[in-house]
């Protein structure tokens, strides 16, 4: 049985790579979109992609900087203001406030080491151990990523290319992978 720094070590490398994975699956559904349908709601009460992105930036810059030190629910945050588009918010200021917020949440997971992982750290003045901050962090980009895939989709119609096994593949899938794993074995 590994060592609890063992487990650690594996535990950080999964999170970094789940991180990762998220952000290339949002990123493969942004670029399928035009830019008229990057700012556009399904409704009123339907976040667009832009406004995602806007809080899905703001969320990872606040809880991310300082992670270990300091409350990650920042003083300066507008959290509010997260879902409201203004002028300044332009396509191009949210693609590099994105890139910012993911390149900071892959440095400081990068940063943490094994012994971090019991740490306690706060968001909103609640403790947490940093495995629950990150499985929070994980649950809550895994769920706004959804939405934004699936607003993509919606938005690119018929010319979406899909991100995952097409449907119908399945099986195809499986037996490719499973020849793979096979010739993997034998070599």
């Amino acid at each position: 049985m590994p060592s609890d720094s063992g487990i650690g070590i594996e535990y950080l490398a999964e999170v970094r790579t789940q991180f990762a994975k998220l952000r290339s699956t949002a990123e493969r559904a942004m670029a399928q979109v035009g830019d008229a349908d990057f700012p556009r709601a399904l409704d009123l009460e339907t976040n667009s992609i832009a406004i995602l992105v806007k809080h899905i930036s703001g969320n990872l810059r606040s809880r991310c900087t300082n992670f270990l030190t300091a409350d990650g629910e920042k003083a300066d945050r507008d959290r509010d203001g997260e879902f409201v588009l203004q002028a300044v918010d332009t396509q191009v200021r949210l693609a590099s406030e994105w890139a910012a917020a993911w390149d900071l949440l892959a440095a400081m997971i990068e940063g943490l080491t094994p012994e971090d992982l019991r740490r306690t750290v706060y968001i909103r003045a609640e403790p947490h151990t940093v495995v629950q901050a990150l499985q929070r962090h994980l649950t809550h980009l895994a769920y706004h990523v959804g939405q934004l895939v699936l607003l993509a989709r919606h938005w690119a119609e018929t010319d979406w290319q899909t991100l995952t096994i097409a449907r119908g593949q399945s099986k195809a899938f499986t037996q490719a992978t499973q020849q793979q794993g096979a010739a993997r074995r034998v070599t």
